[in-house]
């Protein structure tokens, strides 16, 4: 069978999520409720056929594959093409600042032109390259099975578009929710889009019974 299945899950939640901070490839942990995502999400694929599990080195996604890996008896392999688009000088701020404090950053970012890099960072068209070449390569030693792969909602974001083709500068109407489980699939030939966005295994009323 030509074509690799691929779970690709956001990592958990993190406080610098919260606090709309900018993270990029800065390495900051999950929060307790990121903790408990991974391990909803991690539950919620244990009875999944799955060859691999690959994450960004960055410890948000990597806790967060550990979880899943753990469930799964299977070890996690870290990639740093998997990591979040790189923000330059702009890692650290939340979005009001930028807004506030440097306008000439936040208008280009906000109308997502594609060659724009925030100073030191990357450009959504090296994201996009970056991103379509970790998955084919990942994609392409699993041919016939299904793999896990975390990442973070840059990387999710540029995925979505690649497997609906749409076009970079075109307004996101899609859910980047911390620890949703998202489904593509990968042959040569592209990706295609098989479910988006689930987090039923999320929902759950028990949660604070099984933190304290």
């Amino acid at each position: 069978m030509h074509c690799t299945r691929i779970l690709a899950i956001r990592h958990g939640e993190t406080a610098w999520n919260k606090d709309t901070r900018i993270q990029g490839q800065l390495d900051i942990p999950l929060n307790d409720t990121g903790l408990w995502q991974a391990q909803r999400t991690a539950e919620a694929l244990r009875g999944e056929a799955v060859s691999a599990v690959y994450a960004s080195d960055l410890q948000r996604a990597a806790q967060t594959a550990q979880a899943i890996g753990a469930a799964l008896a299977l070890p996690v392999q870290h990639h740093p093409g998997l990591r979040e688009r790189h923000f330059g000088d702009c890692q650290g701020a939340t979005w009001a600042e930028l807004e506030t404090l440097r306008p000439e950053v936040a208008e280009p970012w906000r109308r997502r032109v594609p060659d724009f890099a925030p100073p030191g960072g990357e450009s959504l068209l090296t994201l996009r390259e970056r991103v379509a070449q970790t998955f084919a390569e990942l994609a392409a030693q699993h041919l016939g099975e299904q793999i896990v792969v975390v990442a973070h909602g840059g990387v999710l974001d540029i995925l979505y578009r690649l497997t609906t083709r749409l076009d970079l500068q075109a307004p996101r109407t899609w859910l980047l929710g911390n620890a949703a489980i998202n489904r593509v699939l990968w042959t040569p030939e592209g990706l295609t889009l098989v479910g988006w966005a689930d987090t039923a295994h999320l929902a759950d009323s028990t949660r604070d019974e099984l933190t304290s």
